[in-house]
């Protein structure tokens, strides 16, 4: 007998007399997500067909709803540009992303070419003690201070600085 069970890939059939019987197969699930709403009017740019929103692995999305012959996706929250240079590549932008588990980071625009990230809010400005184009905000106990985003460096900057937050 067949019975659903919950593995590290999600649930599967899977036979009752396990271990002695050793047959599974995977549940047919839609691996984008189910559908929340279908939006009605608002045609995919690719097939034409009607556009759903769907709850997937990293939060709400924008999905065609003739998956899987049509792959097309749209992101619901834009990520924030800082509007300040990336100081790895000097190409890209940094933006604000979410990881998987939602914390909040900023990283290069120009990913996978570039793979600058950091955890803390970058701020417009210079190190004086390395010159390293860029600084980070932190919270401490004393409130928030201003470091310096280089990893080699890392030192306080000048408390004046930190006023004009």
């Amino acid at each position: 007998m067949l019975v659903i069970r919950s593995g590290r890939h999600g649930p599967f059939l899977g036979c009752s007399r396990y271990p002695e019987c050793e047959f599974i197969r995977p549940l047919k699930a839609q691996a984008d997500g189910h559908v929340v709403k279908v939006l009605d009017g608002q045609l995919c740019p690719r097939c034409q067909s009607t556009l759903v929103l769907r709850q997937g692995r990293y939060g709400m999305f924008i999905g065609c709803g003739n998956y899987p012959e049509c792959n097309h996706t749209e992101v619901i929250d834009r990520p924030d540009e800082t509007a300040l240079r990336c100081p790895q590549c000097h190409k890209g932008t940094l933006l604000q992303r979410k990881s998987r588990y939602g914390k909040v980071f900023h990283a290069c625009d120009r990913y996978p070419e570039c793979q600058f990230t950091l955890n803390n809010k970058p701020v417009a400005g210079e190190c004086p003690h390395c010159h390293y184009p860029l600084l980070i905000e932190k919270k401490t106990a004393k409130g928030l201070k201003l470091f310096c985003a280089s990893k080699l460096c890392g030192k306080p900057v000048m408390a004046e600085v930190d006023n004009n937050e």
